[in-house]
């Protein structure tokens, strides 16, 4: 069965390499802040995950396409990608000894049949507590500004911001590399 991921990520990407599971990639277009989309984060993460896999399928007519998305989610406020340093720190500073939810949506669809499972995976993540001064020297270090890419506003897998996570509390690879493998292969079991 042919797997097409509808994601660029490469974290993604390397959670299939590594698992020796073939695919193909692509990166889907589609505009994550379209008007009326859901507020509830569940069902967020589910729908922009159907509509990346769904941007990618309209290229195929065989195979399994896989679309995912993540965020955060703290004190009933939505935490996508930090757009800056600052806003880096100052989630960083809120979340410091807190504990948050972490979702992860994922959405298949096989082709030629059209048949769809759509999931959403929770992972809690507790924080230790966090000085400035730490904060600050990841941010620092973070060259690439890496921190854009987690919804956290830091690198579970690198550098002083590994250190952050106290306890993992469900998925650990949905928080380490934001698809929750085990999910998928069950959702690959069930897709005809």
């Amino acid at each position: 069965m042919k797997i097409i991921l509808a994601t660029g990520s490469p974290y993604r990407q390397a959670v299939f390499r590594n698992a020796g599971i073939e695919f193909e990639a692509y990166v889907s277009n589609i505009d994550e802040k379209f008007e009326g989309r859901p507020t509830e984060p569940s069902e967020l993460v589910k729908a922009l995950a159907e509509l990346k896999a769904e941007e990618v399928a309209k290229n195929f007519t065989d195979g399994v396409v896989i679309g995912f998305d993540s965020l955060g989610f703290f004190n009933g406020e939505i935490l996508e990608k930090p757009t800056s340093y600052n806003e880096a720190f100052d989630r960083l500073r809120r979340l410091s000894g807190n504990s948050y939810s972490f979702f992860t949506g994922v959405y298949m669809k096989k082709l030629p049949t059209g048949n769809e499972i759509v999931r959403c995976v929770e992972t809690k993540v507790s924080m230790r507590i966090l000085s400035n001064e730490e904060i600050k020297e990841y941010l620092i270090s973070d060259k690439e500004k890496l921190y854009k890419t987690y919804a956290q506003g830091f690198d579970p897998m690198r550098g002083i911001s590994s250190t952050f996570i106290k306890n993992i509390s469900g998925s650990y690879l949905n928080i380490l590399q934001g698809i929750p493998l085990e999910t998928v292969v069950e959702m690959l079991r069930e897709i005809k």
